[in-house]
């Protein structure tokens, strides 16, 4: 598993990682296997958040008495990032999750709190040693600048963004910025939304004529693709441990220019669009 280190002053931390949202929503035990398989083969990053019902709980299943091999990460929706409502929230999903920290603490979205307030809670609770670094998700470029005025370089450890092959927008500004300040750039739902190219499209004929010159999947493919930039971290979700594993093994697949070039072709970026796409 290849590993960077998570924004300008943070651990090493493998390529792929874990998502959990609609975790909870199939069976729990299944879940509980797939996420324990992951760490198995090194997706030690797992991502969780407040508003992934019961998603947390999973998760503190799944790493009982691991805690220690796991770079846990959860969110906080906007709705609750004031300074006190913040805090509060960090309590409720330590609590949740049987854990005593976190190692990154997201603002799950903009919203109508200011900043920094929000940015304060964050200080406080590193501070508190309950997180250990803190982020943000779905933020724009010039949302960036707005956290950086208030926070100041070196304390944003990542933006959490939606990545795929057919959806590069954040290629335009979000990732230059971010590698310009230091910042990890971490793809949710790398695989689309229910929307991976199908096998009979000529974009997907593609991946697979790659993936089987790695004896890969398509699907290792298109996560190789996007973390081609020491920048960028992707968090799948798994539903089974043999979806785990093959997300697992993407951690070890680097792809030639020439692949790039044509998986860059194939996938075009398109024009900047007006806002930053978000599910």
């Amino acid at each position: 598993m290849r590993h960077h280190r998570f924004g300008g002053f943070g651990p090493q931390v493998p390529v792929i990682g874990q998502g959990t949202w609609y975790i909870d929503r199939g069976d729990r035990a299944t879940a509980i296997a797939a996420l324990r398989r992951g760490i198995d083969l090194g997706m030690t990053h797992i991502d969780t958040a407040e508003m992934y019902g019961d998603a947390e709980p999973v998760v503190a299943e799944a790493m009982a008495g691991r805690r220690d091999d796991v770079f846990l990460v959860s969110k906080v929706l906007p709705g609750n990032a004031s300074r006190r409502g913040t805090v509060a929230a960090c309590e409720r999903s330590l609590k949740r999750l049987n854990t005593d920290r976190l190692d990154c603490y997201l603002l799950h979205w903009r919203g109508s709190i200011p900043l920094a307030e929000t940015v304060a809670a964050f200080e406080e609770l590193v501070g508190a040693g309950k997180i250990r670094s803190w982020g943000v998700s779905n933020f724009d470029a010039d949302d960036l600048d707005e956290m950086l005025d208030v926070a100041g370089e070196d304390k944003i450890a990542c933006n959490q963004v939606l990545y795929h092959l057919q959806e590069r927008a954040i290629e335009h500004a979000v990732i230059p910025w971010c590698e310009a300040h230091g910042v990890a750039v971490v793809a949710y739902s790398p695989y689309g939304h229910s929307d991976f190219p199908s096998p009979r499209s000529k974009s997907g004929q593609l991946l697979q004529h790659i993936a089987d010159a790695h004896r890969a999947s398509a699907r290792q493919v298109a996560l190789a693709f996007l973390t081609r930039r020491p920048s960028v971290f992707a968090i799948p979700k798994a539903a089974t441990p043999p979806h785990a594993a093959d997300n697992a093994a993407a951690g070890n697949l680097t792809l030639g220019d020439d692949e790039i070039a044509s998986l860059d072709k194939a996938f075009p970026r398109g024009p900047k669009p007006r806002g930053l796409p978000m599910l």
